[in-house]
């Protein structure tokens, strides 16, 4: 089944005795505040684009930090993911670091453990047993929990220290949604009932000190609204419009040419993890989606989005934007659409010159700038960002978002909707 969280959960009563100390859900809730009670401290700007040579570095080039958070309905195929990184291995200049917990209930191979254990993944040839060296053992955590992901990222630097570093978070996901009672965003742990909003998101990668490339494997993550709470603190998104595969990241593919090619840009690593994945896919016959997005190029796709915006809104336009909305390719979330496809639709049938004009603008704007490599199978209209675009009424929790207050686009939402 594919990474889109369902509904099995632990129990009511378990779930809100567990919950984090943050509750992102709460109508009162205040970030600021949240963070300055927090017992927890948060680094100022990452500066992951040092270029100071004369400064001392680690010999080791990558440190790549897989969070495998198995503990619910996705745990065998943890497993699997985990026997497809010992196919690589780590070498002389790469780490790569995993935490794999695990929840009784789903999968009873490999000794049936149910903690979370950490592991410096080793090569080896038994595709059915990890034997990688345990690390730690960590006993029973909570990897719904964004500051545990702070601690393992923290942890990992240290004891794994590099030139450069990617985060990989494996679990369900569901791109920036609030709408329903368990599809929030990311990191689904059903033995607590706690996930990661996409605020936390942002806060647990700001809290490590940032990365140079960050990759969700996990289903629809690939948006606007998620990439802009986490832009200040890693350099290359990998993400997917879609949901993917039970299956996930094909590690082997996406480790070996690292392996190879250690002293690889951050740029070609994410590309190399897009081609790892869309080629496996592509091998088995079976749709996918995956694309790199350049943080760097964010403002200007910002300033192109709102040059949209003011272009369409000073039209009468909106039943034309609905029409194009309700055709536009959309995804497992109907309310995501691919953006490139909605403007290509929308501008096709407008009257307005500006309209086509601020339409063709971001359009060559998203795949010439921002969006650096797509891949995509058998879904020739996905680009490779997603955008929400609702069809009949708005969701307010979109409000509180980074993307929302920044952009214009929650208030073109609104116009056309209207």
């Amino acid at each position: 089944m594919k990474k889109l969280a369902v509904a099995i959960i632990a129990a009511a009563a378990l779930a809100s005795s567990l919950r984090a100390e943050i509750n992102f859900d709460n109508p009162k809730f205040n970030l600021a505040d949240e963070i300055s009670a927090m017992e927890l401290s948060l680094p100022g700007p990452v500066a992951v684009n040092e270029t100071d040579d004369s400064k001392a570095r680690p010999d080791k080039e990558w440190t790549i930090m897989v969070f495998v958070n198995a503990k619910n309905n996705l745990e065998r195929f943890g497993l699997l993911d985990m026997n497809e990184m010992e196919m690589i291995g780590s070498s002389d200049k790469v780490n790569v670091v995993v935490e794999l917990g695990r929840i009784a209930g789903y999968d009873s191979s490999d000794g049936d453990w149910k903690t979370s254990r950490r592991y410096l993944v080793k090569k080896d040839n038994d595709f059915n047993k990890i034997t990688s060296p345990v690390v730690e053992d960590l006993g029973k955590v909570d990897m719904g929990d964004y500051k545990h992901l702070i601690e393992f990222g923290n942890w990992a630097k240290a004891a794994y220290p590099a030139k450069k570093y990617a985060l990989i978070l494996w679990n369900h996901g569901s791109g920036w949604d609030k709408a329903r009672a368990i599809d929030k965003g990311i990191s689904y742990d059903d033995e607590t009932g706690n996930h990661m909003t996409t605020p936390q998101l942002g806060l647990a990668l700001k809290g490590m000190g940032g990365v140079n490339v960050y990759g969700s494997d996990a289903c629809l993550m690939q948006m606007p609204e998620v990439d802009y709470e986490i832009k200040d603190y890693v350099e290359y998104i990998v993400g997917s419009e879609e949901t993917e595969p039970g299956d996930g990241y094909t590690y082997n593919l996406m480790l070996g040419p690292i392996i190879k090619n250690p002293t690889m840009s951050p740029e070609q690593l994410g590309k190399v993890t897009v081609d790892g994945y869309s080629d496996h896919y592509q091998s088995i016959g079976q749709e996918s989606t995956q694309s790199l997005l350049k943080t760097a190029a964010l403002p200007g796709y910002l300033a192109a989005v709102n040059g949209f915006v003011a272009a369409a809104m000073a039209t009468d336009e909106k039943a034309l934007v609905k029409t194009a909305v309700s055709r536009a390719q959309s995804f497992a979330v109907y309310s995501n659409k691919d953006q490139w496809h909605f403007l290509s639709l929308y501008a096709a049938s407008s009257t307005s010159a500006a309209v086509k004009a601020k339409a063709q603008a971001l359009q060559d704007y998203l795949t010439g700038s921002l969006i650096v490599h797509n891949r995509t199978n058998y879904c020739d209209n996905a680009k490779g960002l997603a955008i929400y675009m609702p069809g009949y009424s708005f969701n307010t929790d979109y409000n509180e978002l980074a993307w929302a207050k920044a952009s214009q686009w929650d208030e073109f939402i609104k116009w056309y909707i209207k």
